[in-house]
């Protein structure tokens, strides 16, 4: 298992100024756009606009690890003591939630 940083979620109510910002004022190049979803280019890793509500304090960015195989993943992060969700299947990835000693989120994902 190697797991790699690949993107930080941010999640938005305001989609398009954020995506605005981080395209126009930024100058980040967009690697990918779904409904709901903005990715950007940040050098090593990616910025991702989720829409939602942010809920400041409540809801931090979101740690999302790239797994080739997440069910693999998944299992041995289990095994190790971490607590993690459902795998969570979609037409073209499949991620995992999972939550750190202090209650942050973050993901395993197969999204390249």
């Amino acid at each position: 298992m190697n797991l790699e940083l690949k993107r930080v979620i941010l999640f938005t109510r305001n989609l398009e100024a954020m995506g605005r910002f981080y395209g126009e004022v930024l100058g980040l190049a967009l690697a990918g756009s779904e409904p709901g979803w903005r990715e950007y280019r940040a050098g090593g890793c990616t910025i991702a606009l989720h829409e939602g509500e942010s809920r400041i304090g409540n809801r931090p960015p979101k740690l999302a690890f790239f797994s080739s195989d997440v069910a693999a993943t998944r299992a041995t992060l289990t095994r190790r003591g971490a607590k993690m969700g459902k795998i969570n299947t979609t037409a073209h990835f499949d991620l995992c939630d999972g939550k750190d000693p202090d209650g942050n989120a973050f993901q395993i994902s197969s999204r390249t």
